[in-house]
């Protein structure tokens, strides 16, 4: 008896330490229904439980820090490549390990040292009224501080990130000072103070308000695909200029994932990042944020397609997060608010 009791808790130990190894514990910025149901798919296919925890990206990332060592998460999703930036400057990430992750994605789309890499693209663009603005008079982002649409541009305030990494990237590929004319102009080619998210400068467009709106093109997916009626129809009302195609591209950015620095179950969730570079999650997911898979090759959704294709800017996402400062400043001096 005393051996058959002493065999008996070894296999209850031996069955308690396997259930915990097949968990993996994800701190995600996106919201739960924009990635639960693939997680779901995940755990059907291999067993290993995802403990999902959803939050504003700056929330979680002040929580791994103060949890240190003592963190439960093992992987943290967030979007944009300045966010991401700041994660890693915070020390909160290990690199990846994976040679299949790595090599899935475009070494443009990792971050410094592999501490991380895009799970989607997000695309910005100029957008304009398609009853009053022939897309002839377009070549770039530089149109935006041009004096014939003084009065006529849209786009949101200088705290907001993806305004910060594309003025960031703009640095990269202009420098400062003309990087610094064009904010300069910018401002003073706007039509409303920049308040709002990107939705309401597409709305404002599509009211008249302004002729040309910058926007991520996700933001326009959901109107085009939403439930409301109105937006809808404000989206029908614009058309996507794809800029700088004959230089580098339309400026785009990422949602991406990184290992935790104390991550316990390492090797389950590396897993889970390869299980989300796949090509059918890919789709899924891509189709789900109205992005664009960051694994090339992976077929766009509909609507997408729709949109057409265009050049993509292959800035790597680490001057994103390296030239951030830089572009604060920028943008302060030129008095974007």
């Amino acid at each position: 008896m005393r051996k058959l009791f002493t065999l008996t808790a070894i296999a209850a130990g031996l069955t308690a330490t396997v259930a915990q190894a097949a968990t993996v514990n994800l701190y995600s910025a996106r919201k739960e229904a924009l990635i639960k149901p693939v997680l779901e798919k995940f755990t059907a296919e291999t067993g290993i439980e995802v403990r999902l925890l959803t939050g504003g990206g700056d929330a979680l990332l002040a929580r791994l820090q103060n949890e240190a060592a003592n963190t439960p998460a093992d992987l943290f999703l967030t979007v944009d490549a300045g966010n991401l930036h700041r994660a890693a400057e915070a020390g909160v990430f290990q690199p990846l390990t994976s040679a299949a992750a790595l090599a899935a994605v475009p070494d443009h789309l990792h971050g410094t040292d592999n501490l991380w890499v895009g799970l989607s693209l997000r695309a910005r663009p100029i957008f304009y009224a398609a009853d009053r603005v022939d897309p002839s008079q377009l070549s770039g982002y530089e149109d935006l501080a041009k004096p014939q649409w003084n009065n006529k541009v849209c786009i949101r305030s200088s705290d907001n990130i993806y305004n910060q990494s594309l003025t960031a990237a703009l640095i990269e590929h202009w420098g400062e000072e003309k990087t610094e004319a064009w904010a300069k102009g910018l401002v003073a080619n706007l039509a409303k103070p920049p308040v709002g998210g990107d939705r309401d400068q597409l709305k404002a467009a599509a009211a008249g308000v302004c002729d040309l709106a910058v926007a991520n093109t996700y933001y326009f997916g959901l109107m085009q695909t939403g439930d409301d009626a109105e937006q809808r129809e404000a989206a029908s009302k614009l058309k996507i200029f794809w800029p700088n195609k004959d230089e580098f591209g339309t400026h785009v950015n990422v949602s991406g994932i990184g290992l935790t620095k104390h991550a316990k179950n390492k090797a389950e969730a590396e897993q889970l990042i390869e299980f989300l570079l796949s090509a059918e999650s890919q789709a899924w997911y891509a189709a789900t944020n109205n992005e664009y898979p960051a694994v090339e090759g992976v077929e766009w959704s509909e609507t997408l397609q729709a949109w057409g294709e265009f050049k993509a800017d292959d800035l790597s996402m680490t001057f994103l997060g390296e030239n951030n400062a830089a572009a604060v400043k920028l943008m302060n001096r030129a008095g974007w608010r």
